[in-house]
């Protein structure tokens, strides 16, 4: 008598797991009155709360300086940021809306470099429909940009 065996079907590859969201409220992107595109606050933000994160790849700094040059003379807009003296993350195909958060010499967030992960804080409550800003610190600019954030203590350059 023959023996019957009961196949079982192969178990399906697992779906690609897609990295959870790294903003921590509800964010919008838009026209901004300092500069271009900014990003707003979808709701109140509570003081030293974690806002989000920027993902982006990461990069030598040599590698960003180059990119960084590239990307200035293509569409003047850089988005990259230093996390280290050796790397930095190019943000500039990110989808991640805190890549638009524009500088401001009284800015509302923090910016957090935690584990080679970029993080932003808030630094007072921030009301719902507020444009997020930050300092950007040091930049490729090196201070030759005029600064249009329009703060009463405006540095006036980045």
């Amino acid at each position: 008598m023959p023996v019957l065996r009961t196949l079982t079907p192969p178990t399906p590859a697992p779906e690609p797991r897609r990295p959870a969201n790294p903003q921590k409220f509800p964010l919008t992107v838009g026209p901004s009155g300092i500069e271009g595109t900014g990003v707003f606050a979808d709701q109140a933000i509570p003081a030293r709360a974690k806002i989000g994160e920027i993902r982006g790849v990461s990069v030598s700094q040599k590698e960003a300086f180059a990119r960084a040059r590239q990307a200035a003379r293509d569409s003047g807009h850089v988005f990259m940021i230093a996390v280290s003296d050796k790397r930095s993350i190019d943000a500039t195909d990110s989808t991640d809306p805190l890549r638009f958060a524009n500088h401001h010499c009284e800015p509302n967030m923090v910016l957090k470099v935690e584990q080679g992960r970029v993080a932003f804080y808030a630094l007072r409550d921030i009301e719902a429909g507020e444009e997020l800003t930050v300092r950007y610190g040091p930049t490729h600019h090196g201070g030759k940009l005029a600064c249009r954030c329009g703060a009463g203590r405006c540095h006036g350059w980045l």
